[in-house]
């Protein structure tokens, strides 16, 4: 039985029902000709999402990514130390001293995953710091993507792979030039080691590495040129925080800041999150709040799956691939 017909014969109710009805959403709007924003929060690199993710990408059924440095960093660190990652299934029993165990092994956890320092973290550090040195001497900027996308499309990794590249979302990204927002980059690991570069004089001009304002900059001006009343673009968020938060909000500020008239909002929004739906937490509106904002329309379809991204993303994913 394929996957979606599981899914459609099983889910029929509650957080179940929701994911078809989000999927099915998200292919109709697709279908008549809409575009796609992915928004990845957590770490959903490391939890391989892009096995399901690059597969997305390459079938052209995502425009646009926004993520978080972490996420951006966390598929090269995947890519290229897989075999060195530790799982750890029973985390939740690890003693303080245990957690003080992994650090002194420069094993950095992510709930049931330990990312490798020495193998991972400090072998693209090398890595991207020529390029960030090279921008600099050159007087050049680029975003934190780009230098991404440079290094892996330069061949320089491709010895050190140690997973299927396929599976690799950002490298998928990377040969399609694919449009990639990454607010609050300075909150990554590299974000911390580009600042350590630029207080040790490596690197002369902070701004090599182009700001989250730029970044918002070049959104307005995705945005401008690829929504329109007959093509919009469509919002599909995983997770909450910075990752959702951020380009959101670019259809407001088009709007209200910059005075435009016939922006078109948002054309289909879905968010998957845990997160409790009260006491001011943003990332736990309900859709219909982000009406009041100006984001969303009265006619705009609006999912909300209150449930894990890890478990729900693939199968969303599925269902819009036809498998």
């Amino acid at each position: 039985m394929k996957i979606t017909e599981f899914l459609k014969h099983h889910y029929r109710h509650f957080n179940a029902a929701a994911l078809i009805d989000a999927a099915e959403g998200y292919k109709t709007h697709l279908e008549e000709g809409g575009k796609m924003m992915v928004t990845l929060a957590g770490a959903m690199s490391t939890a391989e999402l892009g096995i399901s993710l690059a597969e997305m990408i390459r079938q052209d059924k995502v425009q646009i990514i926004t993520c978080t440095g972490a996420n951006l960093e966390e598929d090269v660190f995947n890519l290229v130390a897989h075999d060195y990652y530790e799982r750890i299934p029973n985390y939740r029993e690890l003693s303080p001293a245990q957690e003080q165990d992994l650090l002194e092994r420069h094993m950095n956890r992510v709930t049931d995953t330990c990312i490798p320092e020495m193998e991972a973290m400090r072998r693209i550090e090398n890595v991207i710091l020529e390029e960030w040195m090279k921008a600099d001497q050159a007087g050049e900027a680029y975003f934190p993507h780009e230098f991404f996308y440079k290094i892996l499309l330069s061949g320089k990794l491709d010895d050190s792979f140690q997973i299927d590249p396929k599976n690799s979302w950002l490298l998928e990204a990377a040969k399609k030039n694919l449009p990639i927002i990454v607010p609050g980059w300075e909150d990554s690991t590299l974000g911390n080691m580009f600042a350590g570069h630029v207080i040790s004089g490596d690197v002369k001009n902070v701004h090599t590495v182009r700001s989250g304002i730029e970044y918002m900059m070049f959104l307005a001006e995705w945005y401008t040129q690829n929504a329109t009343e007959e093509s919009k673009v469509g919002f599909f968020q995983i997770g909450g925080g910075i990752a959702g938060d951020f380009p959101i909000c670019v259809v407001p500020m088009l709007h209200q800041d910059l005075q435009r008239d016939n922006v078109p909002l948002w054309g289909y929004f879905c968010q998957i999150s845990d997160s409790t739906t009260s006491y001011g937490s943003y990332s736990g509106a309900v859709p219909n709040e982000k009406i009041t904002w100006g984001k969303l329309g009265l006619e705009t379809p609006k999912f909300i799956i209150e449930s894990d991204a890890t478990i729900v993303a693939p199968l969303v994913f599925a269902i819009v691939l036809g498998q």
